[in-house]
This record gives structure tokens, C-alpha cells and sequence, in this order.
């Protein structure tokens, strides 16, 4: 008997034994686990870096997409909602309301890029393939957005070279346009249209003349409106008018504006509900967006009152370059110019080198110069001086200029360089 009890009792305490072990191994698991997850993104020369970086930006004429938030923004957007967009999110919900009242839209759609509020607008109008997308040969949705509106849409695209080497025309639309049942070809069903495009305004009479011709004919218009703040402010056009001949139209917050990230898609109320789907489907849907939207709601206040002084530095760039005797291929009508330093001898990849050697460097692109809210007059002085340097230089050597005129044509692919990486 007690041989039995002795069995009986060993048996019972054998797996508290394993489990109480079990459950030391797994407490000293998760606690390795959660050891190995640990990580501190902020250093501790964080605020250092961020003062440096803030300084290479205002030097940086590559693109305005590198401006950043203000500790300003910060603040303001830490005071946004904490809601879930794919559910609702009040301060979001808010911003799309508000884009829709200003541009004269029944409804609004955050995403997360420029990029993604195109292709979503694309997707949506197109029904049925075949089908084809026309717009200018340098828009943004044909030559920058990876192929998406064959890939998302099936779509064909019908790049136009527009015959005065500025904006498309409605002859250029008339002349290019698909509308026929030969079934060799893919009819057109969207008329898609950028303002700016690097950097130069379409006339709104245009904009307006194609838009009556193309609804004439039972098609739709998308703006890919990125930079439509710039036309905004240089031309003193309520954003309503500069919208109204679209269907559609994609607004950005992170470029001109100077938000971290975020565009606007709007249009009606059953366009913009099929647009979120699509969203959705193309993995776009976020949760806790309203620190953005904070941020982008402090950027339309804030940050576009600034567009006129960023006008007139590029303005004051083009008329430098000019007075140093480099060719201007396309002029300063808003945040952005185009020019060619041949004429003085002197390569791209001369100037880049020069100012990257500053003891303040300049991050320079190649021929597109891009003025933004952050962008210093330092740096505009700067740059001016270093193209100066080097055309003198060169015509110490014996360099001759060469007769040249310009012909206010963007060249069709602007010349990129990649800068140097600078200690």
C-alpha cells in the first residue's frame, strides 16, 4: 500500500514539475524574444542630426519633395484624431471634406502618394478595356509612375508631344484623340492633364476648351493637380476654377506644401466610394492617418502663404543664370526652371562637383532646378556664384560662347545627375 501511494504520488507531481519547467522556459523565451525586438530608432545626437539635415535641405534644389516638417507641424498634428481610416477617422474625414469644398468636389479620398492617387483615379474611371489614357508625353502618369496604368488598368497611353513644345492644346487632344470602332485600335476614354507640369501653367482657358470638347464626346478628365497650389498662387485662380473642368483631381500635400506624405483624390460621391475600394485593393487603406491629416491641415495654413516668395527666388535663379549667360531651356513660371550651362563651357556634373565642395554643399540634379519652401537665399547666392566662378574660369582658358538662343522648349527627358555623397 504505501509502495502504491508512494507511485501515486510521483505520478501527481511529475507533470507539475514538467509544466512549472515549461513555463520557466517559455517566460526566458518570450524575454529573449522580446530582447532581440527591442530597438531605439532616435540616437543620441538625434536633435544634431535633424538641425544638420534641416541645413542640406535648404541647400538642396534636386526636388521639392525633400522638404520636411517643422517642429511646428509636429506639434500641431500631434493633436489630430486617433481614429481608423479604413473604418473612419475624424481629422482625415475632416481634410477630405475640406478638399472637396475648396475644389469645388462632392467628395475627397486621402492615399498615401501622388502616385497612388493617379493610378486610383485611372482605375476607377476606366470600365471596360480596351481603352487609352491621353496626356502629354512628360506627364507624370506616363513616364514616372512605374507603368501603372498599363499594369493597374490595362490601359494604352497616347503620349502627345504638344506642337508649341509647352502644354497641350485642344488640336493637340482633336489630333490625337481615339474615337472610333475600328477595332485596331484602343478608344480613348480619359483626357489626363498635369498642373503645372514641370513647373510651367496651363493656361486655364485651354484646360477649359479641352475639357468642353472631351465631355462633348462622353469621356473624362483627370488633373493630376500635384502642384496645382503653385498655379494657385502665382495666378491668384481659386482652386474651384482651376478644377472645375475635371471629373477628377489629384491634389499633393508633400511637395509644394511641405507635408511628410499624402495626396487627396477627389471627385463625386460615387466615384470617390468606388475609389476607396480601389484603394483598398491596392493594399492603400491605412488605420491611425490623423497625425497626417494634422499635418496637411497645417500645411495649407501655413505653408502655401509661402508660395510667392518661393516664385520669386526661382525667378531670382533664372535671372542670374541668364545674366551669367546660361541658356534657360524652360523659364521660371512657378517653383521650377530648366537650363543648359554649355554655353559657357561648363557641364552639369562641373557645377554638382563645385557646389557639393562647399563647406556649406549644395545637392544639385542636373538641369532641373527646383525652388521650395525650405529652399535658402544663401543657397540660391550660392549656387549663382558657383556657376559664375566656373564660366569665368573657362573663359580665362580661351573658351568662347558660342551663338545660342533659347527656345523655352523642356527637353523631353531633363538631365539627371546623382550627387556625391558629402561627409
Amino acid at each position: 500500500m504505501t509502495y502504491r501511494l508512494t507511485l501515486s504520488l510521483r505520478i501527481l507531481t511529475l507533470p507539475r514539475i514538467f509544466i512549472s519547467s515549461r513555463k520557466a522556459m517559455s517566460t526566458s523565451t518570450f524575454s529573449s524574444i522580446a530582447d532581440q525586438l527591442k530597438f531605439d530608432v532616435v540616437s543620441k545626437t538625434h536633435a544634431l542630426e535633424n538641425a544638420n539635415k534641416r541645413k542640406d535641405i535648404a541647400r538642396t534644389f534636386i526636388s521639392d519633395t525633400v522638404t520636411v516638417p517643422t517642429e511646428e507641424m509636429y506639434s500641431y498634428a500631434a493633436l489630430a484624431t486617433l481614429g481608423d481610416d479604413v473604418y473612419f477617422e475624424p481629422s482625415t474625414a475632416a481634410l477630405e471634406a475640406h478638399i472637396a469644398k475648396i475644389t469645388g468636389k462632392e467628395a475627397g479620398l486621402f492615399v498615401a502618394s501622388g502616385t497612388a492617387s493617379n493610378q486610383i483615379a485611372l482605375r476607377t474611371h476606366l470600365k471596360q478595356p480596351p481603352y487609352s489614357v491621353l496626356c502629354d508625353h512628360r506627364a507624370h502618369i506616363h513616364k514616372y509612375e512605374a507603368g501603372g496604368a498599363a499594369f493597374h488598368s490595362g490601359a494604352a497611353v497616347i503620349a502627345v508631344v504638344p506642337t508649341n513644345k509647352h502644354h497641350i492644346t485642344l488640336q493637340d487632344v482633336k489630333d490625337n484623340i481615339i474615337i472610333s470602332n475600328d477595332t485596331h485600335f484602343a478608344p480613348t476614354e480619359v483626357v489626363a492633364l498635369e498642373n503645372t507640369l514641370n513647373g510651367t501653367i496651363i493656361p486655364q482657358e485651354e484646360a477649359i476648351a479641352i475639357s468642353e470638347y472631351v465631355h462633348s464626346v462622353g469621356l473624362k478628365m483627370h488633373l493630376d493637380g500635384a502642384r496645382i497650389w503653385h498655379v494657385a498662387a502665382e495666378t491668384s485662380t481659386p482652386l474651384k476654377e482651376l478644377c472645375d473642368p475635371f471629373d477628377s483631381v489629384s491634389l499633393c500635400f508633400s511637395k509644394g506644401l511641405g507635408a511628410p506624405l499624402g495626396s487627396c483624390l477627389v471627385g463625386t460621391k460615387e466615384f470617390i466610394t468606388k475609389a476607396r475600394w480601389f484603394r483598398k485593393l491596392f493594399g492603400g487603406g491605412m488605420r491611425q492617418t490623423g497625425f497626417l491629416a494634422g499635418a496637411a491641415a497645417y500645411a495649407l495654413t501655413n505653408n502655401f502663404p509661402q508660395l510667392p516668395r518661393v516664385h520669386a527666388l526661382a525667378k531670382r535663379l533664372e535671372s542670374g543664370l541668364e545674366e551669367i549667360g546660361a541658356n534657360i531651356l524652360s523659364r521660371a513660371e512657378t517653383c521650377m526652371i530648366f537650363y543648359d550651362p554649355s554655353p559657357l563651357g561648363v557641364t552639369y556634373d562641373e557645377i554638382g562637383d563645385r557646389g557639393s565642395a562647399l563647406p556649406e554643399p549644395l545637392f544639385l540634379g542636373g538641369s532641373r532646378l527646383v525652388v521650395h519652401i525650405q529652399t535658402s537665399e544663401g543657397a540660391v547666392d550660392d549656387f549663382l556664384s558657383v556657376v559664375r566662378q566656373l564660366a569665368e574660369e573657362k573663359k580665362a582658358t580661351g573658351f568662347i560662347k558660342p551663338e545660342t538662343q533659347a527656345n523655352g522648349e523642356i527637353k523631353d527627358v531633363y538631365v539627371r545627375r546623382v550627387p556625391k555623397a558629402t561627409k
